[in-house]
């Protein structure tokens, strides 16, 4: 009977062996396997969906930066744009779409807030579910939100409807400045009405003209026609309407037409050029002050995307935004730029 013997391996063998291994299993740098993506650069190329949520949706101001902030969206790619609001302007509609915008774990929400302090809730519960939460043509509470996309400064606005109605006046009446002006606000909630008519106030006591009221109509055409009429019945010495929204600066004017009243009491405000074309080719209106409403919208869309991106942060002093070029940052604060005023001469070129 034979017994299983022990098999003999060479010395040879054995070294071809370790030498197969390395090729087996790899060894060193080269053999490593190529890095996958960074978190940096999968953030930076994922689809994105920001909610842009204007105070009200239907009117032509809101319809306008919606068109630049689809813009922004298709030059950028890779976003999805979902524009809603209340057709009503009611903030408590405003903050149950941010309540279901969390819930749909959205990436940014866009506030322009109706009353601060109705959506702050609903803004900060957003922020701590990991949305991005900013606000834009209209500030919220500094604790809802991480950045205001902000047209311009409050002084800048307030103060600009008040040189603008003096100059109109001087063009009208001459050196005779004297007489009552009258604010056709919106809602006494809104917060940049607010800190434009903080600016204005003090703007025209240096004029000698009286601010006898200010109204607050909210966003209702209706309403700010109904209020600007009782203002030139009761106030005989009435020589300017400032209205500061965009809804109630064609109802103003409107109703100094219906009064009988064009060229003796002069209309200014804010409102976008194609509502007012027709009251300042009849000569109802003058000048009127804005910016760039489709421009704001594209900011705000290239703010939100920077920022879930990680593009945009606090501390910058400046920021590269697409086709408006570079704009400044003020702590937490992105600025759009100066106001436009327009005139009979200049109206018709602009077509927002």
């Amino acid at each position: 009977m034979t017994g299983c013997r022990p098999r003999k391996f060479h010395r040879s063998v054995l070294l071809v062996g370790w030498a197969v291994l390395p090729l087996l299993f790899g060894c060193g740098a080269e053999s490593r396997p190529a890095p996958g993506p960074s978190k940096a650069d999968a953030d930076a190329t994922r689809k994105l969906t920001i909610c842009l949520l204007p105070k009200i949706k239907g009117i032509s101001y809101f319809s306008s930066c919606y068109r630049g902030a689809q813009e922004a969206a298709d030059e950028l790619g890779g976003i999805e744009l979902i524009y809603d609001g209340p057709t009503d302007g009611d903030p408590r509609k405003q903050a149950e779409m941010i309540e279901q915008w969390t819930a749909d774990r959205v990436d940014v929400i866009c506030v322009s807030p109706n009353a601060p302090d109705v959506v702050a809730k609903a803004m900060q519960d957003a922020r701590k579910a990991g949305i991005k939460v900013l606000t834009w043509d209209a500030d919220g509470n500094p604790e809802s939100r991480e950045f205001f996309i902000n047209q311009a400064s409050a002084q800048t606005i307030g103060e600009s409807m008040v040189r603008v109605m003096v100059e109109d006046l001087a063009a009208v009446h001459g050196s005779d400045l004297t007489g009552d002006v009258v604010i056709v606000s919106a809602d006494a909630t809104a917060a940049n009405q607010n800190a434009w008519i903080a600016a204005m106030k003090p703007a025209l006591e240096k004029t000698g003209l009286n601010l006898a009221t200010i109204k607050y109509p909210g966003e209702n055409a209706a309403n700010a026609l109904a209020d600007a009429k009782d203002v030139i019945q009761k106030y005989p010495n009435l020589r300017g309407i400032f209205g500061i929204s965009s809804v109630s600066f064609p109802g103003a004017a409107e109703a100094v037409e219906q009064s009988g009243k064009s060229g003796n009491v002069l209309v200014t405000g804010l409102s976008t050029p194609n509502d007012m074309k027709r009251f300042v080719h009849a000569g109802t209106v003058r000048s009127v002050v804005l910016w760039n409403t489709v421009d704001l919208g594209y900011l705000t869309v290239r703010a939100a995307a920077a920022l879930a991106r990680g593009e945009l942060k606090t501390g910058m002093e400046k920021w590269e935004a697409g086709r408006v070029g570079v704009r400044p940052v003020r702590g937490d604060e992105i600025l759009l730029g100066d106001i436009l005023v327009f005139t009979k001469a200049n109206i018709d070129q602009y077509d927002f």
